[in-house]
């Protein structure tokens, strides 16, 4: 699960649905455990922006080792996030899913080769992005 998979708009929630309209006091312990870096910010959260949070709690016990690290580095960066930055990382989200195949696999490997030169240059860890789960 990506970063854009964490903000992806869910627009077939209803305001008036129970599961999107629970409060953090009433997220079960697993879920306040996963969803902990938005904490702060849970009971202003959208719907449908709670429920896709619950859609990753859910599946976050089914996931190895190494996705559940992933998604709480992500869940770090998602809550430091201003309002603006996450609205436009939704927006390339939807840019990049509108793109053929081969065009995501060309942005992949370009983003993945400039990563690298970044870290070679700069000396640091391309896969840490400073987020502590």
């Amino acid at each position: 699960m990506a970063m854009a998979d964490i903000g992806a708009i869910k627009n077939d929630l209803s305001p008036t649905d129970p599961a999107a309209n629970v409060t953090w006091a009433e997220l079960t312990a697993q879920q306040r455990t996963v969803l902990t870096p938005l904490k702060s910010e849970w009971d202003t959260l959208r719907p449908w922006q709670r429920e896709k949070m619950l859609d990753i709690a859910k599946e976050y016990p089914k996931m190895d080792a190494q996705k559940q690290q992933r998604i709480q580095r992500q869940l770090v960066k998602w809550s430091r996030m201003t309002p603006y930055e996450r609205e436009n990382a939704r927006k390339r989200y939807q840019q990049f899913q509108s793109l053929s195949p081969e065009k995501k696999d060309e942005l992949r490997r370009q983003w993945k080769e400039h990563k690298q030169k970044a870290a070679a240059s700069e000396g640091y860890d391309p896969e840490y992005d400073g987020a502590e789960p």
